[in-house]
């Protein structure tokens, strides 16, 4: 029977992803200054870490910066030299993210953009091959921001979405227009012959993908 709950969850949290002041601030601190408290979860962004660090991502782009917690997880699991490129399209939230990047050390390793994410992304093509993306933006983006993401993957590169199972709803047996064609989404996913793919079961689901 599985045992994932809410326990395993604190677990995981308290013994392999502890926060530090930094992280900490980032996530106590943005909901207080009005950003919604929706960012991932410890265990989550430990796992997003590691997994930056296992890709030895020295160039990643996150989509959704919102506070600036996920990206710190992230920044630190960047090899030496590595660089993150976070978009967001809400000056207030990347105002908030900036100061929480300074804070943690990471202003030389993050560079914050601020607009629409596929008309950024487009802009910041050239720079890739990127060795790690990570998704976590409005849900009806998903499949155009998978798509620039595994097409912009080095081989070997890791693309990460966050709230894969929207909440429990994907499993609904009749899901409402919008999760149904997430749903889709997810299933188009599963079956790209560019990657091999399966769902993160931690928190909401983190969708993960390894470009062949």
């Amino acid at each position: 029977m599985p045992a994932y709950n809410e326990n395993s969850s604190e677990f995981i949290a308290s013994t392999f992803a502890r926060e530090d002041e930094a992280l900490r601030r980032a996530r106590v601190d943005s909901p207080e200054r009005g950003l919604p408290a929706i960012s991932v979860r410890a265990e989550e962004g430990q796992f997003l870490q590691m997994l930056a660090s296992a890709a030895q991502a020295t160039r990643a782009v996150e989509v959704g910066t919102l506070g600036g917690y996920s990206g710190i997880w992230i920044a630190r699991g960047l090899a030496a030299g590595g660089r993150l490129i976070t978009i967001d399209v809400n000056e207030h939230h990347s105002a908030v993210a900036r100061e929480h990047f300074e804070h943690a050390g990471l202003s030389d390793r993050v560079e914050l953009l601020n607009g629409n994410g596929l008309e950024v992304l487009s802009q910041i093509t050239d720079r890739g091959p990127f060795d790690f993306v990570f998704i976590d933006a409005d849900k009806s983006g998903y499949p155009d921001y998978y798509e620039w993401g595994v097409s912009n993957l080095r081989p070997g590169g890791i693309l990460c979405a966050h709230n894969a199972f929207r909440g429990g709803r994907i499993l609904d047996a009749e899901p409402e227009d919008e999760i149904a064609r997430f749903v889709e989404f997810l299933a188009q996913a599963a079956e790209d012959e560019r990657v091999i793919s399966t769902i993160y079961p931690a928190g909401d689901g983190t969708l993960i993908a390894v470009r062949k």
